[in-house]
Order: C-alpha cells, then structure tokens, then sequence
C-alpha cells in the first residue's frame, strides 16, 4: 500500500447521522449511570487500582503481551523471589494511567507534553516522538504491510500539533465528545507518533478524554475489554476508514464500546461494593482493629503485605503482621509465601475481577 496521506482534524464531512446520533444518546445514558454509581465506592483509589489492572491486563493482551492476574498482583508487591517481564509491563501501564490522570486533573488538559510523558511511563524510555523513519504496521498472521504511517519527524510534529488543539478546543469542532473521542483514537493510532506504546497509550487518551469533558470522575471505562472481545473489527474499521474515508461503522464500534463497557462496568462495581459492605460489617463486628484505612486497603490492594498495612494504618510492622495473620486465620485472607515474604489475598476480590 502506498502512503497514505493522513489529514488534519477537523475531518471535513458530517458523520453524525441519525443513527450515530441514536448511538450516542444510549452510550452517554450509559457512561451517566456509571458515573453516578462510583459514587458509592469509599476510596477512589480501590477502582483506579482494581479495574485498572483489568484494563492495563486487556489492553496489553491486545498487543500480544500476555499475563495473569496471579502474575500482575505479585509484581505490585515487589518481592524477592518473583520476576514477570510481561506482568511488569502490565504495571507500567497502571502507573501511566495515574500518570496521565494525575496531569489532566488541574487543568483538564492534555498536552503532547502529557502524552509523552504518559507514553515515556509507560515504555520506560525517553525516546519521545519517531524520528526515524521505517516504521509500518504489518498484519501478524501474513507479515503483509496494511497501513505506512507519517514518516517525516516534521509531519508527525504539525500532525500531533494539530491533534492537541482538536483535544483541547471546543471551539474547533461540536462534535459530541463520544464521536470527538472515536475521532481522536483513529487520528492518533495513525499518526502511530511513538516507536512503541502506540495502542496503549491511545487507550488511555481515550479514557482521559472523558474524564476531561466531565462524563466520569474517574478513569475507570476501560474500553480494551470491548476490543479483545471484537479484535478483528477494530483493526478492520480502523482501516476501512484509513481507505475509503468510511467513519459511520468506526464511529459506531467505538459509541458500542463506550455503552457495553458502562453496563458491564457498573455490574462489576456493583459486586464490589457488596464484597465492600460484607466486609466491613464482618471487621467491624468481630475485630477491634476494624479501621475504614485497613478496609480500604485489603480493596485496594487484593494482594497485600505487611508493609502497605503499615504505611496505610501507620502501625509498626509486629501490628501489621498481627492484623493480617489473624485475617488469614478466620478465612478473610489467604496467607501466601514468596521468596522470604509473606502476602495476602482478598480471594473473593479476585474472584469478582476474573469474570
């Protein structure tokens, strides 16, 4: 295939027909209640940590890197005795995602400065925008090139630059931010602006967007879920629309994606904040050490340690081992060994996040 000659936002034609104006309104229905259903969650961090994990593992199977739950929670607890390439890259992934939320939060911004630095998180390098040229995405199976992104170091910077001020401008567009969003995927995964990190950094962009236009407090739509799910179509309507300029289908899938991921999403949490209310009322009843700080963080973390408990609760470490053994013992937690360290599982926890 020859270059493709990729254009500057905005796109020229109108794409909101009536059907992904249908779309829209069920998928913004369903991004609402999510919303307002975090609302019950005690700590924020319990679901940036828990269903970030889910869509740092998804997000990174979709690129063929691929772990366990087991594999990711043991690397969070960093303990001698365990070392998981993959789960660690599965973690960097959490860390740009907090990175990225953590620089939209002020402002409500996002800068390509952000994105670097998200993306630089993520890939643990400094290699910055492609410089380079040779870079071409190729169909795994056959080896075959599907698609050549911008080569030139000044045609990805005017690119990038022109994507930045589509984020952050209304005025530029009045799209509705779900199509701006689709918009924004399809333009940043062809400019393919970074050597590597290119998916995965877009996912988390997409996430970030809607936490800058207000339609979540929290980046926890996590949309690779949906991609894994419908692989082959992603990359399909992706190209369809790098070839015959067709948005329709693309914007669809992605607006489908946004409302799956709402229901199932609120599903999720809602098994969460049960498993949250059965054991608070189990701590508070039968532990005189109940704090909301030790609930929070046997949610946060669903693979503890001695240490966490003692940062989080600010006891000394013969308290925090007290605590968490006697969990162990009454069946709350199950006591793990790795190398010369102990750990601890909210079985039930993992149990929600596997399905």
């Amino acid at each position: 295939m020859k270059l493709n000659e990729l254009s500057k936002l905005p796109i020229k034609k109108d794409i909101e027909s009536k059907t992904i104006l249908k779309k829209t309104t069920s998928a913004h229905r369903a991004l609402a209640e999510l919303k307002g259903f975090v609302s019950g969650i005690p700590n924020e961090n319990i679901l940036i940590n828990t269903l970030g994990l889910q869509e740092a593992k998804d997000s990174s199977a979709i690129e063929n890197i691929i772990t366990t739950h087991d594999d990711i929670f043991k690397t969070e607890l960093n303990l001698d005795g365990f070392k998981s390439l993959n789960a660690k890259e599965v973690q960097n992934y959490i860390s740009a995602l907090k990175k990225g939320f953590s620089l939209i939060s002020e402002n409500k911004i996002l800068t390509n400065n952000d994105i670097i630095q998200i993306q630089s998180e993520l890939e643990k390098n400094n290699a910055g925008f492609r410089k380079v040229p040779g870079t071409a995405l190729k169909n795994a199976t056959t080896g075959e090139i599907v698609y050549t992104p911008p080569q030139d170091y000044d045609t990805i910077l005017e690119l990038t630059a022109n994507l930045e001020q589509f984020i952050n401008e209304e005025t530029i567009s009045d799209l509705d931010p779900l199509v701006k969003m689709g918009i924004i995927h399809y333009q940043f995964e062809s400019i393919h602006p970074f050597y590597d990190g290119n998916g995965r950094t877009g996912r988390i962009i997409n996430v970030l967007y809607l936490v800058m236009n207000d339609l979540l407090d929290l980046p926890i739509l996590y949309l690779s879920r949906y991609i894994i799910k419908n692989k082959g179509q992603y990359y399909k309507l992706l190209q369809e629309v790098r070839e015959t300029d067709n948005w329709g289908n693309w914007i669809l899938y992605m607006l489908d994606a946004v409302e799956q991921i709402s229901k199932e999403t609120i599903v999720l949490i809602g098994k969460i904040k049960e498993l949250i209310f059965e054991y608070k009322n189990l701590l508070r009843n039968n532990y005189k050490f109940y704090s909301q700080d030790l609930l929070n963080n046997l949610f946060k973390h669903p693979y503890t340690k001695i240490e966490f408990i003692e940062a989080d609760l600010g006891v000394s470490r013969i308290t925090a081992s007290k605590y968490l053994n006697q969990l162990a013992k009454d069946g709350l937690l199950k006591k793990g060994k790795l190398g010369t360290g102990n750990y601890y599982i909210n079985e039930k926890l993992i149990e929600i996040l596997k399905h």
